[in-house]
């Protein structure tokens, strides 16, 4: 029922809008509108869906509550486990650059030999 009023308003204000017919045709449409806006019936149906939006108001904003800490739970304990993750992978490479003790160009397979710098802070 919704989509067809608006569907019905919006080949209205298409209508008026592309009309060549001028003022004349939309005092028209308008004072057509205006009747079918202060019919009791659709009063009655206006009034229907306002106490309907009321009456479920406190059932949606439950469900959007318990969607919003579902999904607010979900991102903690992602961004908990990347962060978990991250840190073993960083205390994992601390201890193994502790034990190997090598220094630049002398890890395995590397052919830089390191010479001797002197600084002379005497300038």
């Amino acid at each position: 029922m919704q989509r067809r009023i608006l569907f019905l308003a919006g080949a209205a204000v298409g209508y008026v809008l592309g009309a060549r017919d001028g003022r004349g045709r939309y005092e028209q449409i308008k004072s057509q509108a205006d009747s079918l806006w202060n019919d009791p019936r659709v009063q009655e149906k206006v009034n229907q869906a306002g106490q309907t939006v009321k009456d479920r108001a406190p059932e949606v904003q439950a469900k959007v509550a318990d969607a919003a800490s579902h999904a607010s739970d979900a991102a903690k304990a992602k961004v908990a486990g990347a962060t978990s993750q991250a840190t073993g992978a960083a205390k994992a490479k601390l201890s193994r650059d502790k034990s190997d003790d090598n220094l630049i160009g002398q890890e395995p397979g590397s052919n830089y030999t390191p010479a001797e710098t002197k600084f002379n802070s005497a300038g």
